[in-house]
């Protein structure tokens, strides 16, 4: 580990000199990309700065020790005390912040959410976890833009998709990915009986052209009418768009926009970010024969959230995660959740970590 750490700080006095450059300027793609490495590498070599302190403290509290004399003895016994608390400490936080980062942390998502087993009931749930997304991204300071929906018969939505951007969005979302089942007494049940129903999420990281690679023979590209969010321009112009990923036989549409071309490029950003979530979806499934510890694969069949409206209850169950404050939760307060997963997924690749390194 410690040799990881002084390559890092070593990395670090690299890009700050990088950075001072007067080139750096009209090199903005380089400029980007070396301020988001900063901003990732300094709270670790700043955490293994302190932790070079406390280890000099440490050693030479054996030289205060050698003075013979006994008050320095006793004091040179409590700072070895104190920072040999300190280095353990630091070392595990170290240990947390080498960990492995997805490189799609940092990016913006696009999001599907689909009504599935339960009619009307699924509908209004996909709805429900609209309204939930939307209050929690206001409380993270995001922006969410509606980019193309279907409304149930009956209220809510038979597919809805969006895009959520701001800081580091794909970090505290990319878990969300999965079917997600209610259990509550629909307002249609006259009888008064549960009825459990799901709802489908899936959370894609924006991709970008380089990102995956798409062949324009590939895409099948209709134009149609409006029949959603699309203001006084409903059914009267072909502005809303639709394209078909031939190959994987993928398809999304967007109709938010008054404009053709402004719809086709969202569709375009949908496509791509949808194109690259199946083959890494494939690719996880194909490593999750390998992996056994895991939060999720995020394929959209893996039941991985209950919702129980009569307790109050929002389970998770891949970690086992239990909160009795559903009420609080559909609000947008999802913070515990989503910390208890990613603290879950920490601590896996910790653990990862660890084995190969046991393994070297």
């Amino acid at each position: 580990m410690r040799k990881r750490l002084e390559i890092t700080q070593a990395r670090l006095t690299q890009i700050e000199k990088e950075l001072s450059e007067e080139s750096i300027a009209e090199d903005l793609p380089k400029l980007t990309k070396l301020t988001k490495e900063r901003a990732y590498l300094e709270p670790i070599v700043c955490k293994f700065d302190e932790y070079l302190k406390s280890e000099k403290n440490y050693q030479d509290s054996f030289a205060l020790e050698e003075m013979g004399d006994p008050e320095m003895t006793e004091l040179a016994k409590e700072e070895r005390k104190a920072a040999m608390n300190s280095m353990e400490a630091l070392e595990r936080e170290l240990h947390l912040l080498l960990v492995p980062r997805d490189p799609n942390d940092d990016k913006n998502i696009i999001v599907e959410i689909r009504g599935a087993v339960g009619g009307d009931e699924a509908n209004l749930f996909a709805g429900d976890l609209l309204h939930m997304y939307a209050k929690y991204a206001e409380s993270q300071g995001w922006s969410l833009k509606l980019l193309d929906a279907s409304l149930g018969a009956a209220g809510g939505y038979a597919s809805v998709s969006f895009m959520i951007k701001g800081e580091s969005v794909y970090s505290k979302m990319k878990f969300e990915s999965g079917a997600h089942r209610v259990q509550r007494v629909p307002k249609t049940e006259s009888q008064g009986r549960i009825h459990t129903s799901t709802a489908t999420v899936l959370v894609m990281p924006e991709a970008e052209e380089v990102d995956v690679k798409i062949n324009p023979a590939d895409l099948k590209i209709d134009t149609y009418h409006s029949q959603g969010a699309g203001g006084q321009n409903v059914n009267k112009t072909e502005s809303a768009v639709r394209i078909t990923h031939l190959p994987t036989g993928l398809v999304v549409a967007c109709q938010t926009e008054k404009a053709q071309l402004q719809n086709k490029e969202i569709a375009m950003q949908m496509i791509r970010a949808k194109v690259a979530a199946y083959f890494q979806e494939k690719e996880n499934s194909k490593r999750a024969q390998e992996r056994k510890l895991k939060v999720g694969t995020g394929e959209r069949s893996e039941k991985i959230r209950t919702y129980n409206y009569p307790q109050n209850r929002v389970t998770d169950h891949r970690i086992g995660f239990t909160i009795n404050q559903l009420d609080r939760v559909m609000e947008g307060e999802l913070e515990p959740v989503i910390d208890a997963l990613i603290h879950f997924d920490q601590e896996q690749k910790m653990l990862e970590e660890g084995k190969g390194e046991a393994d070297a």
